[in-house]
């Protein structure tokens, strides 16, 4: 089926379903596949669910007239994505980089949506099937799409800008993230790098983080507009007051000072307020709003959240985790002024043949610290740790049961480590 013709079903319905559990009432559902399973074998229940019609890639599960038959169901998402994109003459914002975007992307919203209508990335729903469902959801008076990007392959961010069509974007920053995809740290700077190229070349508007080195170097390659922000630099400048246990900045925005405090923990989220300042000061709004809604702002999802138990203070960093965002989560919890400070960190995964020297290295950064206690979760940890007699458990659920009887009380701990470790299923027990 030609894509102009799904379309107008998509007009009619424009409700679009991946989930065969989770089905809205007159939606068109997309019989996607993965590794372990078969979208197409749940068509059928997700028409009998409520779904008006089912998009399918294999002609024996075509029963009746519901059923709309494609070569591939994926590639028939993203360009009904793409073609809908093309009927909206809006700013679209692209956000990528290695750690932030989410942080990012989600300050924008906030201070975006307090002037206009706005269609954001739901979480972190960045590949090339959320970026597809997320342009879907633009509607006749939607007038700003903020797109975050996710890559973990060279020429993704390409194929992503080629579906969301970005008028506007920005890398957070560059590190050692996904080095199992990509294999080095030159790889990932190509990659990140492929939203400048692409705006660039389409007469778009890059913000650029130009604290950031290896950002600040692609500036003498790039001709289109480009708006800076970052330490005393920048377009949008400032300087970090405190970073413990919630950051505190003063930030200059068109020649005026502004007192700024967040409830976001540790330095490395300036560069994120400072972003989301840009955005919202290019876009126009008022300067006294954007600080107001960066005040406000709580973050959730274990991304840099200050939590309170009645025993202890967490500071839950534990949605994702590499190299580099950890070291940075350690060194700002260093500093902060507290006599009992309790560091667990989480296996880092997705760093492929790199991943024993990374957690290796990880360990001996922090055995010396001025920590009082330092547990390790994970194999990947467990492995490396055998001879530098730190607390390994092999998961979550061993942490737990050895710390019914090794309750810890009265300290700060960071929790740090990627997401399928599950780190959040401890804080009910600290």
């Amino acid at each position: 089926m030609k894509t102009d013709t799904l379309y107008r079903f998509f007009i009619r319905n424009p409700e679009i379903c991946t989930d065969s559990r989770n089905v809205s009432k007159g939606s068109i559902f997309f019989a996607l596949k993965g590794e372990s399973f078969n979208g197409n074998q749940f068509a059928a229940q997700a028409l009998k669910q409520g779904s008006s019609y089912a998009v399918v890639d294999e002609q024996k599960y075509v029963t009746d007239e519901r059923y709309i038959l494609v070569d591939d169901v994926l590639f028939s998402l993203q360009k009904l994505a793409m073609f809908h994109r093309m009927h909206f003459n809006i700013p679209v914002i692209a956000i990528t980089g290695t750690n932030g975007k989410t942080t990012t992307k989600e300050l924008i919203n906030s201070v975006i949506r307090k002037e206009y209508r706005v269609v954001s990335t739901y979480g972190n729903l960045n590949n090339h099937i959320g970026v597809p469902l997320s342009l879907l959801k633009i509607k006749d008076n939607t007038e700003i799409v903020i797109i975050e990007m996710g890559a973990n392959h060279r020429g993704e961010i390409t194929k992503l800008c080629e579906l969301a069509i970005p008028t506007h974007g920005m890398i957070t920053n560059i590190g050692t993230a996904h080095l199992e995809g990509f294999g080095n740290i030159e790889t990932i700077v190509k990659t990140k790098t492929e939203l400048y190229e692409y705006l660039d070349k389409n007469g778009g508007t890059i913000f650029i983080n130009r604290e950031n080195e290896i950002l600040a170097g692609c500036l003498s390659k790039i001709s289109c507009e480009k708006i800076s922000y970052g330490g005393i630099s920048g377009n949008y400048s400032g300087i970090i007051k405190n970073s413990v246990p919630a950051l505190e900045l003063k930030v200059l925005i068109d020649n005026n000072s502004f007192a700024l405090k967040t409830n976001m923990f540790g330095a490395y989220n300036f560069e994120n307020v400072l972003a989301a300042i840009s955005i919202g000061s290019y876009f126009n709004v008022e300067t006294k709003t954007i600080i107001e809604i960066i005040e406000g702002f709580k973050p959730y999802d274990n991304r840099s959240q200050i939590v309170k138990t009645v025993v202890n203070t967490l500071i839950c960093d534990a949605y994702n985790a590499n190299p580099a965002s950890m070291k940075m989560a350690i060194d700002n919890f260093l500093l902060m002024n507290s006599v009992k400070k309790v560091l667990i960190l989480g296996d880092m995964f997705e760093l492929g043949e790199n991943s024993e020297k990374e957690h290796i290295k990880l360990v001996k950064y922090v055995k010396d610290k001025s920590f009082s206690r330092i547990i390790l979760i994970g194999k990947f940890f467990s492995a490396v740790n055998q001879t530098l007699q730190i607390p390994a458990f092999i998961d979550v659920d061993s942490f737990v049961k050895w710390l019914d009887k090794n309750p810890i009380k009265s300290s700060y701990i960071l929790i740090k480590g990627s997401r399928g470790m599950k780190l959040e299923k401890v804080i009910d027990y600290l």
